[in-house]
């Protein structure tokens, strides 16, 4: 399999799995169908990035592999190719850090606040 290829279907993998996991699409498409799926399997695997671009690199690999060795290892390559580029491009949320010096925590500091 050429380079660029690859690099296609992984960049196609990842836009099919946001759009369908993340976006909202024309007309409010995919949220009307992300609600309309509910809890049920397939409602699931659509509020998981990870399980949904394992399914959207399916038909992928098996277009583009030409053995069923060469479909697989192409089937986990794109969905892991999408997986990074989703953690690369996923904002990042804010943390707050807390931090206790030992040396501050001592008996005569401890007071009950009323």
């Amino acid at each position: 399999m050429q380079f660029y290829r690859l690099v296609l279907a992984i960049l196609g993998v990842w836009r099919v799995t946001h759009l369908l996991h993340a976006e909202d699409g024309p007309a409010d498409l995919f949220t009307r169908l992300r609600t309309a799926l509910g809890s049920n399997m397939a409602g699931r695997a659509l509020d998981c990035f990870y399980c949904l671009s394992l399914w959207t690199a399916l038909p992928t690999a098996y277009w583009l592999g030409q053995t069923w060795g060469e479909r697989v290892l192409v089937w986990l390559a794109t969905s892991a190719g999408a997986i990074l580029l989703e953690r690369m491009t996923a904002p990042r949320s804010a943390q707050a850090t807390y931090f206790e010096d030992p040396l501050e925590m001592t008996e005569e500091r401890d007071v009950q606040l009323r």
